[in-house]
């Protein structure tokens, strides 16, 4: 799936499972979990774009406890439990599950000291960007544990350009910004907050890896003068990033595998062996496997290919 995500709204606080997951899940609730596939996803910047991925780092994590006492007062029953044997503090699946499994009339309570607080504390010093985005997020929210488990959350500002992916069983959400958005095929979401949807709290609290550590930043390798590819660490797929200066030209090689153009802005041309087609902005179109495509602009036109992981094509 390939799409251009436009985000006025905060999505939801989300993860996707992986393969051996979605297959467990869409045999025991069909109904929720639609397909038996996973759902690896890379976002591109096309402007700045603001998302929540993954989870803050330790040193991190002991400043948001020590700091939000309103976070702390939630969670303090978990900052010390127990797994395989071994007793660790301020454990972060422990403190993540106990925040999202916690009673509305708690986190009601917890959101209300918070935002008043910090509404408080605005008139005499700046707020965080993470604070800032707390009272934002909890307009758009009110009630919901999301807006708490977003400062567990590493806050990731993306320039146009910038690339971001996001494997299997990692929490996330698209906060504003627009993207383009691929994945692969499937409907597995399991949610954690900032939204009215259903939310599996048995499933997401065990499924996730619990990673700490800003994700990375896919910046894109240029293949020529007009093209920069995108290859995250998966199969699924990679895209590439064209822009050709007006009355430019440039050519994609054939694939082994299909493609799917959609052009961004500008007007051109597209040509195969057997088409020629005009585009022009919003224009989405289909590359059979085995077919040489040739881009040509008539004013500057950006176009994104995404395509099957040129890796998995070399190296079957």
């Amino acid at each position: 799936m390939h799409q251009v995500l436009s985000v006025g709204r905060s999505l939801s606080i989300q993860a996707h499972p992986d393969k051996e997951l979605a297959e467990y899940l869409h045999k025991a609730q069909p109904s929720v979990y639609k397909d038996p596939n996973h759902k690896p996803e890379m976002a591109l910047a096309l402007t700045e774009f603001e998302a929540l991925c993954g989870f803050i780092s330790s040193e991190e994590l002991d400043i948001v406890l020590d700091m939000v006492p309103e976070i702390n007062e939630v969670v303090s029953n978990a900052s010390v439990d127990q797994h395989d044997g071994e007793v660790k503090g301020r454990d972060l699946r422990s403190i993540f599950t106990k925040l999202i499994s916690i009673d509305r009339d708690v986190i009601f309570k917890a959101l209300s000291k918070l935002v008043n607080r910090l509404t408080r504390e605005n008139e005499t010093r700046q707020l965080t960007s993470k604070e800032e985005l707390v009272l934002k997020l909890e307009k758009q929210y009110p009630n919901d544990v999301g807006v708490l488990a977003s400062l567990l959350l590493n806050l990731v500002k993306l320039e146009p350009g910038d690339g971001l992916y996001i494997g299997a069983n990692e929490p996330h959400a698209h906060l504003n910004g627009e993207c383009i958005e691929c994945m692969a095929t499937s409907d597995n979401v399991v949610r954690a907050g900032l939204t009215p949807k259903y939310m599996d709290v048995k499933t997401l609290c065990s499924m996730l890896t619990y990673k700490q550590g800003l994700p990375e930043i896919l910046k894109g390798v240029p293949i020529n003068q007009y093209v920069r590819r995108y290859t995250p660490p998966f199969e699924e797929f990679e895209v590439d990033q064209c822009v050709v200066d007006q009355g430019g030209s440039v050519v994609f090689p054939a694939l082994p595998g299909p493609s799917v153009f959609v052009v961004i802005s500008g007007e051109g041309m597209m040509l195969t062996s057997t088409s020629e087609d005009g585009v022009s902005e919003g224009d989405a179109l289909f590359a059979p496997a085995g077919t040489e495509v040739q881009v040509s602009s008539e004013s500057e036109v950006r176009v994104y290919r995404a395509g099957v992981n040129n890796k998995v094509l070399l190296n079957p």
